[in-house]
């Protein structure tokens, strides 16, 4: 096991060369780690841009240096596939006010620059095999979520287990061609309905 915190630069590239020295290669990278701490739902008056800041180099920065260090070798086999775990928080707000449903701005703003990586690099990437793809998990009952957000009228009661989002990380790793769904934004729970046993072997 290897420690890669998101707010640490020196971890990035040690988690990458530590997954080549033990595998020799990287098929898959899952961008799924996020900035939780003090103030991440607190009012946008009430947060200093520094946490801002902060927010944008966990939750932008770092997958963008991690795909960035990934790529070399993901070339070198041949292709790879990078996966995103992309938010609606990107793209429409929830009328819940914050800390009572709602998210920070901070979420808000860098989901937003996180999920419009998956179109911009799968353009790119495509002609090296590289397939960019983001998974919206849904709403996901994580123990983090439960122990960290239950205070700010998150219900895990009422979310999807946190096997859903790995299975279907697993289906778009193994398919057969990858590369059909690169550039897309894979809704999760409806993708492995549809999908399980008929495109994947």
């Amino acid at each position: 096991m290897v420690k890669l915190d998101l707010s640490t630069r020196e971890d990035w590239a040690a988690a990458v060369h530590a997954a080549i020295d033990r595998f020799g290669r990287i098929d898959v990278l899952v961008n799924n780690g996020r900035y939780i701490g003090p103030g991440h739902m607190d009012a946008f008056e009430d947060t200093p841009l520094e946490l801002i800041e902060r927010m944008f180099l966990c939750n932008v920065f770092a997958p963008l240096h991690l795909i960035k260090l990934c790529l070399p070798i993901m070339r070198q086999q041949g292709g790879g596939v990078v996966i995103n775990i992309t938010s609606s928080a990107g793209d429409r707000e929830t009328p819940q006010p914050i800390g009572q449903g709602g998210w920070g701005l901070g979420y808000s703003v860098t989901k937003a620059a996180f999920n419009r990586m998956v179109p911009g690099l799968a353009k790119e990437l495509r002609q090296d095999n590289i397939a960019v793809i983001g998974l919206m998990p849904g709403f996901v009952g994580t123990e983090r979520m439960a122990i960290e957000l239950g205070e700010y009228g998150f219900d895990a009661s009422k979310a999807l287990p946190v096997e859903n989002p790995g299975r279907v990380c697993a289906m778009l790793a193994t398919a057969k061609d990858p590369m059909l769904f690169s550039g897309r934004d894979i809704h999760g729970p409806t993708f492995y309905l549809e999908h399980q046993g008929v495109l994947f072997g």
